[in-house]
């Protein structure tokens, strides 16, 4: 058996259904940074994400640097926030890992998804921001981060302290449920 680290213990869990019925995308900030403690929570939730045939192709850039942070700001219009975050994780995907593109795309968006009710999970806010494949922000985001070649950036999370709670909603839809058949 593997032994897991829980970084944050008791009472500061919270339960995996509440998490995932509960969570809000956040886009409003304290400006206070979040700690290693925490990032190091979201990370590991992160890496253990599924992913096709276990291959794990992804890789995370944690950007913390307020100069970089507004130049990413200034080139993403959906992620004017991310100045006033904790930090971005940019989830990037390996096609020297996993050559097929679909599945990089889908084994990076668990590990988002993981780091998104992770951060929930802990009281932190996050909101997950496009990258793939949305005009030329691929480009851009592999220039003003230097990635290699085979290094594809596929989404970021804007994670800090939240300025306020969001109300929950309830996005159950009977019309689109579908068995067996449409």
């Amino acid at each position: 058996m593997v032994d897991v680290v829980y970084l944050i213990k008791g009472d500061d869990l919270m339960d995996v259904l509440q998490a995932i019925m509960t969570r809000r995308s956040i886009r409003k900030f304290t400006g206070e940074v979040i700690t290693e403690e925490q990032l190091d929570t979201l990370l590991r939730a992160g890496f253990q994400a599924p992913s096709a045939h276990n291959i794990q192709p992804w890789h995370f850039v944690v950007v913390r640097n307020k100069e970089l942070l507004e130049k990413i700001s200034d080139f993403h219009k959906y992620a004017k926030m991310l100045p006033n975050a904790g930090c971005g994780i940019i989830v990037c995907g390996d096609e020297e890992k996993q050559s097929n593109r679909g599945f990089l795309v889908e084994d990076c968006s668990a590990a988002i998804q993981n780091m998104l009710l992770a951060a929930h999970g802990i009281g932190l806010g996050a909101v997950w921001c496009g990258l793939y494949d949305s005009g030329n922000l691929v480009e851009v985001m592999k220039d003003v981060l230097e990635l290699p070649n085979n290094i594809i950036p596929i989404g970021m999370v804007v994670v800090g302290n939240k300025e306020k709670d969001m109300e929950q909603t309830n996005r159950y839809d009977d019309n689109k449920i579908h068995y067996d058949k449409w």
